[in-house]
């Protein structure tokens, strides 16, 4: 681990504001503007859907600080695929980079091309046939762009990081304080006429989830902190903690503003809150602030998606691994890889619903999360005395409760949407077969 530590060490200027800021960007997208109807609709109450924010937020915030152990014991390029190899084995993480090429990307960007062309539609008031043209166009401008270079793409990012916080800061700050005739009741928590509490409020969870889209991402920050030991927890707990409290405020406003009812799988329903507190025109332009969040969303995912297979297809672990890693000439970006995950994302655009394809990705997801869980345990055992910058406080709470939190979405999903689950589980274990035959020809050739 020391030669692939020194390999890939990285400069560690990072203070703690810097840390917090990094967090909350990595975070903070366009679900919480479009899954609020997800969430009402499986929650089937003010009360239950305010609660499962907060306790998305809570379990993500014990996640968070889990998967910081793992990155700053193991830190080393690759993040997530790095740690479940170095704690599982091969396998495992072949079948997280194969999950995360055939479903986490291609259904972020099909799921959210699909919202934006949702909202496009509804802002200029096109029919509703020009849905899949307009989320296909999309889907294919941005991988165009993106072949450009990372600097190009890395552009779109910037720009839509400042306006992804522009509608949200206006919608939570005059949202908060306008009246409504909207009688809201927060107490007793209920599943509303749902007779399934329980299942409720894993619906509403599993839904919610997609808004922290990012999380696992922020431990990979420990490599790169001055003091991780002092500033990671603090920037955790507290990045995701504000993110909590903003995704709170802005679906306490939608639900102030918009009778209940008229809520649950309306997809325009941010944009139609924000016309009710601003007026027509300048609900238009909170809206298409909206939309420039999404568009940097969908950026996001076709940036940094080709990524993983290209290093299977550079680290000889995939079938076609020659395909898989070639590079455009000039911009030195991965150009094989991306033109499948835009097919395969444009294949999803057709075959399914924004709520559908990003439900799956965050099932899939949880599944090797909760493997990461797992590994702080493994590693804790295993290897007690490997080199620690950051270790959990109050250890074991924060993994327990993280593990709580998705066997709870797991065995959730499995229950009440057993065909997405099976669906994500049956796509997953495709790569095994590829793996080995891959193995096999190697070793052939060999």
């Amino acid at each position: 681990m020391d030669k692939e530590t020194d390999k890939f060490s990285l400069k560690r200027d990072l203070g703690f504001f810097s840390a917090l800021s990094t967090v909350m960007g990595l975070v903070i997208g366009g679900g919480v503007f479009f899954k609020i109807s997800s969430v009402t609709a499986a929650t089937g109450s003010p009360s239950l859907t305010i609660f499962v924010w907060i306790l998305a937020g809570f379990i993500t915030i014990n996640a968070g600080l889990t998967i910081a152990e793992l990155a700053a014991a193991l830190p080393v390029a690759g993040g997530i695929y790095k740690y479940i190899e170095y704690i599982y084995g091969k396998v495992p993480a072949f079948l997280l980079a194969w999950a995360q090429s055939v479903i986490y990307y291609p259904a972020g960007i099909s799921a959210l091309s699909i919202i934006f062309a949702t909202q496009v539609i509804n802002l200029c008031n096109l029919p509703a046939d020009w849905q899949i043209p307009i989320a296909i166009a999309l889907a294919v401008f941005l991988f165009a762009v993106n072949l450009l270079g990372a600097k190009a793409g890395g552009t779109i990012q910037s720009v839509s990081l400042i306006a992804k916080l522009i509608p949200i800061i206006l919608i939570v700050a005059v949202g908060l304080f306008t009246k409504s005739s909207n009688n809201i009741s927060l107490f007793p928590i209920t599943s509303g006429t749902h007779p399934d509490f329980w299942s409720s409020m894993g619906g509403g969870l599993l839904a919610t989830m997609f808004a922290f889209d990012g999380w696992m991402n922020v431990g990979n920050l420990a490599g790169e902190m001055k003091k991780p030991e002092k500033d990671l927890s603090r920037s955790i707990i507290l990045g995701l903690f504000l993110i909590t409290l903003i995704y709170v405020s802005i679906s306490f406003v939608f639900i102030k503003e918009l009778p209940f009812h008229l809520i649950p799988s309306n997809q325009n329903a941010a944009s139609e809150a924000a016309i009710r507190i601003f007026g027509d025109i300048g609900g238009k332009i909170v809206t298409i602030g909206i939309l420039i969040s999404v568009f940097g969303a969908v950026n996001g995912y076709t940036m940094t998606g080709p990524r993983v297979s290209y290093v299977l297809g550079a680290d000889d672990d995939i079938v076609f691994s020659k395909f898989f890693a070639k590079l455009t000439k000039n911009s030195r970006v991965p150009l094989n890889a991306g033109i499948v995950q835009t097919i395969i994302a444009i294949i999803m655009i057709f075959m399914g619903s924004f709520d559908f394809l990003t439900d799956m990705l965050v099932f899939v997801m949880w599944i090797f999360s909760m493997m990461m869980f797992v590994g702080v345990f493994i590693l804790r055992h295993n290897e007690p005395e490997l080199d620690r910058p950051y270790k959990i406080n109050f250890y074991p709470i924060p993994p327990i409760i993280a593990m709580l939190g998705g066997g709870y979405i797991i065995i959730s999903t499995l229950t009440r949407q057993p065909t997405l689950a099976f669906t994500g589980i049956a796509i997953t274990l495709l790569g095994l077969p590829l793996y080995y035959i891959h193995q096999f020809n190697k070793k052939k050739k060999s």
